[in-house]
């Protein structure tokens, strides 16, 4: 898949659950508990311990069905090992311009971090065909969106952190054109104690926000 058409799928879903969990076995469980309630897109961060081995797994496994991303990634090193392991994209929390050739090199799709006009410029600068706004939620939430909107009209950017069932139909009228769930999506407490059913249901409930609010 290349990068517009990876791109094109993260529009479709229109979630990029961000996979954070304290070990390898529970963020394949929440990867799980995604595509159960309907979510077919995830993004395995790098924080996560064995990354590159979960990945890889869920890519074997899981593949065919979900778009498979890796996150927090800073460097061309965890690129390269990402894009071994099967990624189709690549999200950082900032912009790392090797991180963007590295994806570029290979045709693939790399969505970099930023949070300001200047840094929106930096990254298109650089050809990012898309754009995470993070952290949002501590800077005004959907309503830095709709600001960053004004100059940047045809910019698809995908807002991150402070985004949950409660606010995502704010930031997709501010023009969202994805958004990034993280904690308050994929709840590690619940994926502790092994309840997949209690992730899944709310990724269910999001996507029916999601599937709402983009068909008014």
């Amino acid at each position: 898949m290349n990068a517009q058409e990876t791109l094109q799928k993260i529009h479709q879903v229109g979630i990029i659950p961000v996979i954070r969990a304290a070990s390898a076995e529970e963020a394949f469980l929440a990867v799980e508990a995604m595509e159960e309630g309907g979510i077919h897109a995830v993004e395995i961060t790098m924080t996560v311990p064995g990354a590159i081995g979960v990945i890889r797994k869920v890519c074997q496994v899981l593949g065919k069905r979900t778009l498979v991303g890796a996150g927090t990634v800073t460097s061309s090193a965890q690129a390269e090992e990402c894009f071994e392991a099967g990624a189709e994209f690549l999200v950082s929390p900032g912009i790392s311009i090797a991180v963007l050739r590295a994806a570029h090199a290979k045709g693939k799709l790399a969505i970099p971090g930023a949070l300001t006009p200047t840094e929106v410029m930096i990254a298109l600068d650089e050809g990012a065909p898309a754009i995470k706004i993070f952290p949002c939620g501590s800077v005004g939430g959907a309503k830095h969106i709709k600001a960053l909107r004004g100059p940047f009209p045809n910019v698809a950017l995908i807002p991150t952190g402070g985004v949950n069932a409660g606010n995502a139909a704010e930031f997709f009228a501010a023009g969202a054109f994805a958004i990034g769930a993280g904690s308050e999506l994929v709840d590690a407490a619940a994926l502790r104690a092994g309840q997949k059913n209690q992730v899944a249901a709310a990724a269910r409930e999001l996507v029916s926000i999601v599937q709402a609010t983009r068909t008014k």
